[in-house]
């Protein structure tokens, strides 16, 4: 079984003891994000086939990862989107985090890395001409150290719309949610960046932006890992909505907990609560 860990929260930036202690102990209890009865994700040596990270700051986790490895091979899908702080309040600069990806690109090689530009949002503060100049920026600093970059546009739900709002209001900018044809225009523009910095854009789970050469991202990659591990995984592809082509994995993460405090974010009803959360958290325990 591959596992997540997490989209739901950052794990490496906020929970990396807790991960290594459920590391050790050879299991986790994940919380039912609808409600129901927990579950249990065994970890233990055997039953892991690889792990996907998802993080903004890999740091905290960094130093532990050779014993990660030892356990199963991993995938890192680091997210660097460079936005102002009014969308994104405390997310390391986007400096650091590409020094990040360049020291994971030499440790662990080109594939074990994918750089993640998700979500693109539309604001007075980010309009289509700062969404190419930011990703070009992004994409020179990147070259060489990740072959493929992870793009969608934000979906705005309620809880979504509602953060975005107060932030709007609050900070003074405005926001909008852009009709198909222009997120397709910009898409292909990005798509030519990042080709032209030895880059494949991808979309993650957007179907109907599909423009040709944009394939659809698989960032529960069973390929990917396979290519990391040297071996090829057993794994087939259960997608977590329509239009998703991950593999099959078990998420250990949990939502309302990531305290990055990105006003996009559809994991987080709050960035109050989800520090609330942080502040309460014990890693010492079975459950995030």
């Amino acid at each position: 079984m591959i596992v997540s860990a997490s989209y739901r929260t950052d794990i490496p930036a906020f929970y990396a003891p807790w991960f290594m202690n459920r590391l050790a102990a050879g299991s986790c209890r994940v919380r039912n994000p609808y409600g129901g009865v927990d579950y249990r994700v065994s970890l233990a040596p055997g039953t892991v086939d690889g792990f996907v990270f998802w993080t903004r700051n890999m740091a905290p986790l960094q130093p532990d990862l050779d014993i990660a490895r030892q356990r199963a091979p991993f995938v890192v899908q680091f997210t660097v989107t460079g936005y102002p702080r009014a969308l994104e309040a405390a997310v390391v600069a986007p400096e650091r985090a590409v020094d990040q990806i360049r020291s994971l690109r030499r440790d662990w090689g080109g594939r074990a890395i994918v750089w993640r530009y998700d979500p693109v949002l539309l604001t007075s503060l980010t309009r289509a001409s700062w969404h190419l100049a930011n990703f070009a920026a992004l994409a020179a600093s990147l070259v060489g150290a990740v072959d493929e970059v992870v793009v969608s546009f934000a979906q705005v739900y309620r809880k979504t719309r509602r953060n975005l709002d107060v932030a709007a209001t609050t900070s003074g900018f405005t926001w909008h949610d852009p009709p198909v044809d222009e997120k397709r225009d910009l898409l292909a523009r990005l798509a030519a960046i990042a080709g032209d910095h030895a880059m494949r854009l991808t979309i993650c789970t957007q179907p109907e932006l599909a423009l040709p050469g944009v394939a659809a991202a698989r960032c529960i990659d069973a390929e990917r890992l396979s290519d990391v591990a040297g071996t090829a995984l057993a794994a087939h592809t259960k997608g977590n909505r329509p239009g998703c082509l991950c593999a099959e994995s078990r998420d250990i993460g949990v939502y309302d907990s990531c305290p990055h405090g990105c006003v996009y974010c559809y994991a987080v009803t709050s960035r109050a609560r989800a520090a609330s959360f942080k502040g309460a958290h014990d890693p010492e325990s079975d459950a995030l």
